[in-house]
């Protein structure tokens, strides 16, 4: 599964601190470290097609 997808989850509520570590085979302090991470990277701009360029 996408890393992404499961922090998305996580991020959401669907998924506990514990699941989501279990998902991605880390425990909670390193998922932390993750999810710290990912707030602090900025923002990607949605992919897709261009519209009108």
């Amino acid at each position: 599964m996408d890393k992404s997808k499961v922090l998305a989850a996580y991020k959401r509520g669907f998924l506990t601190a514990r699941e989501c570590g279990q998902i991605l085979g880390m425990d909670e302090a390193q998922l932390q470290s993750l999810l710290q991470l990912e707030d602090d990277k900025p923002a990607e701009p949605p992919r897709g097609r261009k519209i009108g360029g």
